[in-house]
C-alpha cells in the first residue's frame, strides 16, 4: 500500500463531501477541541499551504510549542473563504508532506481523525477503506506522545469489529474500527457506543483528563 496514495484519496474525498456542505454545516463544531468545521479544515490545508520556515518561525514565536504555533497558524488560514480551503484541499491533495522525524502514517492518521472530526457531528457518511484504518490504528498504538493520551490506553485490549485489527490486553474495548481511532485520540464523544469491559474504564479515564 502507498500510503501517500491513501492520503491523497481521503483528502479528495473529504473536499468533495465539503464542497456541498452549508454555512450552517460550515459553522458546526467538529469534535476537536473548540474548533468549528472551517478550522479543522483550515489545520488540514496548513501542511499544504505553509512553509516550513513559516511553520518553524511560528513554532520560535510559540516559545517552541508546536501545538500552539499550529493553533496560531490555524486561525490565520480560517480567516480564507471556505470554499477556497476545500479547492486547495483537494488540487494540492497529492503534497506528500511529512513532519520532521516522521513518516507518511502521521498525515495518514491527522486526515483520517481529522476527516471523522468533520463529519461525526454533521452525519456524513464515509466508508474509510480496511487497509488505511489498520495502518492508522497500528501506528496510533506506537505514535509519538501527544496523538493519544498518555496512560488512557494502558492495560488495555481494543478490538475492531468491522475489521480484522485488534491490540494490546487485558479488558476490552470493542467497536468499530473508525470509532476507536476518535476514542484512542481521546475524543469522549465517540466513546458511548463503544463495548466490552474496558469501556467504562477507557471512559473513567478520559473524562479525568
Amino acid at each position: 500500500m502507498d500510503v501517500f496514495e491513501e492520503i491523497a484519496d481521503e483528502r479528495r474525498a473529504l473536499a468533495d463531501q465539503l464542497a456541498t456542505l452549508t454555512l450552517e454545516q460550515q459553522t458546526t463544531r467538529s469534535l476537536c477541541h473548540a474548533w468549528s468545521v472551517h478550522d479543522v479544515l483550515a489545520h488540514l490545508v496548513m501542511p499544504l499551504e505553509v512553509s516550513t520556515s513559516r511553520l518553524v518561525l511560528a513554532v520560535l514565536l510559540a516559545g517552541g510549542k508546536f501545538d500552539r504555533a499550529s493553533e496560531r497558524v490555524t486561525r490565520q488560514l480560517a480567516q480564507r473563504p471556505f470554499a477556497e480551503l476545500v479547492e486547495v484541499l483537494r488540487r494540492k491533495a497529492d503534497i506528500r508532506f511529512t513532519p520532521p522525524g516522521s513518516g507518511p502514517e502521521s498525515p495518514l492518521v491527522d486526515v483520517l481523525v481529522h476527516g471523522l472530526d468533520i463529519r461525526w457531528p454533521l452525519r456524513l457518511h464515509h466508508d474509510i477503506p480496511a487497509p488505511r484504518l489498520r495502518e492508522a490504528l497500528t501506528f496510533l498504538m506506537t505514535a509519538p506522545a501527544g496523538l493519544v493520551p498518555r496512560g488512557a490506553l494502558t492495560g488495555l485490549r481494543l478490538e475492531a469489529e468491522d475489521i480484522d485489527w485488534a491490540h494490546g490486553s487485558g479488558p476490552v474495548v470493542r467497536g468499530r474500527a473508525g470509532t476507536l481511532l476518535l476514542a484512542a485520540t481521546g475524543r469522549t464523544a465517540a466513546l458511548a457506543p463503544l463495548t466490552g469491559d474496558g469501556a467504562p474504564v477507557l471512559r473513567g479515564r478520559l473524562a479525568a483528563r
